[in-house]
């Protein structure tokens, strides 16, 4: 009778203890560069829903012949007076039988929204607004800022510097 010799199956502990390590190499130097897309999706999202914000506010405007008022809101159904819009922004006619409020991104940690006014006017039938500067800011500061300007036609641009040309700040 021929003894059989049977093969050990399965992984010594040597050799998990050096896949688990390799694992944990390869997932700290992914954790920074998902960190910083996920961080550049909330702000991306947050310039996104502003620009929308604009150009609504602008058609609105035109569309209705009547002034529409841009501006931060805490409540969803006011004006809030300051120049942080982080938690939603309002749009508004001056008769007040127009509101359409508009939610950021709802993350822990979402970009800021500031801007240099506290409300954003567009003329009705002339299609002129008041300019401003809105300035996105996340954890990472002003190196990952973006500026949304708002010029005097009304129109929104995205910029990595301020309206002056100057290096944004948060």
């Amino acid at each position: 009778m021929v003894d059989r010799i049977t093969i050990p199956r399965g992984h010594t502990l040597t050799e998990l203890l050096t896949v688990f390590g390799v694992v944990a190499i390869v997932a700290a130097a992914a954790v920074p560069a998902f960190t910083n897309l996920l961080l550049d999706s909330h702000r991306n999202a947050a310039i996104t829903t502003a620009m929308h914000a604009v150009n609504l506010a602008r058609q609105l405007a035109a569309i209705r012949d009547e002034s529409i008022r841009l501006c931060g809101t805490r409540d969803e159904r006011e004006c809030s007076g300051r120049t942080d819009w982080s938690t939603g922004l309002l749009l508004a006619n001056d008769g007040d039988d127009l509101r359409r409020s508009l939610s950021l991104v709802a993350a822990r940690r979402a970009p800021q929204i500031r801007s240099n006014r506290a409300i954003v006017s567009f003329e009705g039938g002339s299609g002129f607004a008041s300019p401003a500067t809105l300035t996105i800011c996340d954890r990472r500061g002003a190196a990952a800022a973006r500026a949304l300007i708002i010029s005097r036609t009304g129109r929104p641009r995205v910029s990595e510097r301020d309206a002056s040309d100057r290096p944004l700040t948060c």
